[in-house]
């Protein structure tokens, strides 16, 4: 008997150690969704989202992973408080009836232990859609201010605005819509 748990104690260590996903919190102080269109093609507009939420599960030794992001549509930041308040409006993002937009991953894909693109569904004015983002960087390491394991990436898409209700003035100003993220999370 002794011999057998002695064996199952040495097997035990000789295993190879199985990952498990790590969750990681989204740092609304270094996460700023942006979004960038032509405006009556003299010039390409940029605003952002200043409060955003959600939840990103990795795990890359097993390449899997889940993102759930929310934006505070009212959180808008154009430069200009009154065209905030034009953007906010029923012609385009109606914060009164939809004050988040959401992002819900359906798939990540992955190059080694890095992801390279994040497929899920953009919910926008209540209307969802399928998205692809396009990873542009990402940094997997500890912290070195909250001394926590922290992760981060730029990720892009474009959509088309009329598709999300949202196509004043187009094709004037521009259909595309091209939205990037930086995003920062900590690890629970």
């Amino acid at each position: 008997m002794k011999r057998l748990a002695l064996f199952a104690g040495a097997l035990a260590l000789a295993a190879p150690a199985f990952a498990v996903p790590q969750t990681y919190v989204i740092d609304n102080n270094h996460t700023f969704p942006s979004f960038s269109y032509s405006h009556f093609g003299y010039t390409v507009q940029t605003s952002r989202f200043n409060k955003t939420s959600g939840r990103v599960v990795l795990d890359p030794d097993a390449r899997t992973g889940s993102v759930d992001v929310v934006i505070d549509t009212l959180s808008v930041d154009t430069g200009s408080p009154q065209f905030n308040e034009h953007i906010q409006g029923t012609d385009f993002l109606d914060t009164s009836r939809y004050p988040t937009a959401t992002f819900q991953s359906t798939a990540v894909t992955f190059d080694g232990d890095r992801p390279v693109a994040i497929d899920g569904n953009l919910t926008l004015k209540g209307v969802t859609r399928p998205v692809s983002l396009k990873v542009t960087g990402y940094q997997r390491m500890a912290h070195p201010m909250v001394k926590k394991e922290a992760i981060g990436a730029n990720a892009t898409t474009t959509v088309k605005r009329t598709e999300f209700n949202a196509g004043k003035y187009a094709p004037y100003v521009g259909d595309d819509v091209t939205i990037n993220i930086a995003i920062e999370a900590i690890r629970e």
